[in-house]
């Protein structure tokens, strides 16, 4: 195995040192988003109804507040230093009423708190209270940018797990690709694909290996409906489609290492490749190649964005422009920051985006790559590395 999972001292480093990132002095953290938990913990789970969180003091001592049936999963797995648990949701008292009780124990009840959230979220019919009318007194501020921002600055670990679920990603594309032919079926190919490409990463990274992603399960690769006209819907859903001669097809791929995904899509053809699709997919290539070159240290992610805009208008391509260029990933399968005209904040080396401009010409269909990209010193690096030119994406009909 190339890169193992992250260790439990960068983990406690990271806890200590969230208080850094934030823009004014704070005594705790309370935090409920599962990505932050594992972030900051180590415990990967399933939200549902019941409530967890993590609670942070200044010192970085870490406690998890899970429901009884996750106290064994959360000691077990997660890292915290202490792991407190009550029976159930709803319960009685209320969770929050016992997660106030808790921040009182801990002395911080009074106290000036970050949170992502004032309270638990609406997560599978959960309803309760606010988090700040348990507290007597306590300030309350929204922390989550100042957290995503720290996210965003990959560690040399997490630049390792991102890479290699680069590598199988791009095994999972290629068995994709090169299972995908007219009159194969959408489900069966990615079934084959994922399964194929997930069993042969298991063997090579061996029996510690573990996912831990709730987006991506092992290595896949799919095609999400993106299928002959229904590639023009970025978004699409899985139909089962069969595929035929003259298709366009939008793909996607990554894998899942210890929390750590990557992003791989291309835009290929069943059979030849009309004169109207081949100039849609260079314009697409186009823009690609203009969002790399955009992509710099100390440039807002609102330039890239602005850059890559410049050509659909100088083209007159408006009207099948449906989205920014990328997002920010890692953990979560979108972070921020965003490359999009609305977001100033500036790119630093460190971070991890996708880069993704696509053109969607109804009735045609989609044209989109994406990569994922490394912010460094002095420019980007490629991370994913799969074909991007037309002959090494066009299939035998």
């Amino acid at each position: 195995m190339t890169a193992g999972p992250i260790t439990r001292e960068e983990r406690a480093l990271r806890a200590r040192h969230a208080f850094d990132h934030l823009p004014q002095p704070l005594d705790a953290l309370v935090l409920f988003d599962d990505q932050y938990i594992l972030y900051y913990a180590g415990f990967a789970f399933f939200p549902t109804e019941r409530p967890v969180a993590l609670v942070i003091t200044r010192e970085g001592e870490r406690t998890l507040f899970v429901p009884r049936l996750e106290r064994e999963h959360a000691q077990q797995t997660g890292e915290a230093e202490q792991v407190v648990d009550y029976p159930e949701f709803p319960g009685r008292p209320h969770p929050m009423q016992q997660l106030g009780d808790l921040l009182d124990r801990l002395g911080v009840a009074s106290a000036a708190i970050g949170v992502d959230h004032d309270g638990y979220p609406s997560v599978m019919g959960y309803d309760g209270p606010a988090l700040s009318t348990q507290l007597g007194g306590a300030q309350i501020v929204r922390v989550s940018r100042a957290l995503d921002h720290q996210m965003a600055l990959k560690s040399p670990a997490e630049l390792a797990l991102i890479r290699e679920s680069a590598r199988w990603g791009a095994y999972a594309h290629r068995l994709l690709q090169d299972a995908t032919h007219a009159g194969a079926n959408e489900h069966e190919v990615e079934a084959k694909a994922t399964r194929e490409a997930t069993a042969a990463m298991t063997a090579a990274l061996g029996p510690s290996y573990r996912g831990q992603n709730r987006w991506i399960s092992g290595a896949t690769a799919l095609y999400r409906g993106q299928i002959g006209p229904n590639s023009a819907l970025p978004h699409a859903m899985t139909t089962g489609a069969t595929f035929q001669t003259g298709d366009v097809l939008v793909t996607g791929a990554g894998a899942a290492v210890w929390g750590y995904i990557s992003e791989l899509e291309r835009t290929m053809f069943v059979g030849k490749v009309s004169a109207e699709q081949q100039r849609y997919f260079q314009h697409m290539l186009n823009l690609q190649d203009i969002a790399f070159e955009a992509l710099k240290p100390g440039k807002t992610c609102a330039s890239v964005d602005e850059a890559v805009r410049a050509y659909f208008e100088e083209h007159q391509l408006n009207a099948h422009w449906r989205h920014h260029v990328g997002h920010s990933l890692g953990q979560r399968i979108h972070e921020s920051p965003f490359l999009d005209i609305g977001d100033e904040r500036v790119l630093e080396p460190g971070m991890v985006l996708s880069v993704e401009p696509g053109l969607y010409v109804p009735g045609l269909g989609g044209f989109r790559h994406s990569d994922t990209i490394l912010i460094t010193q002095t420019g980007m690096e490629l991370l994913t590395d799969y074909p991007r030119d037309l002959e090494s994406l066009t299939l035998p009909a």
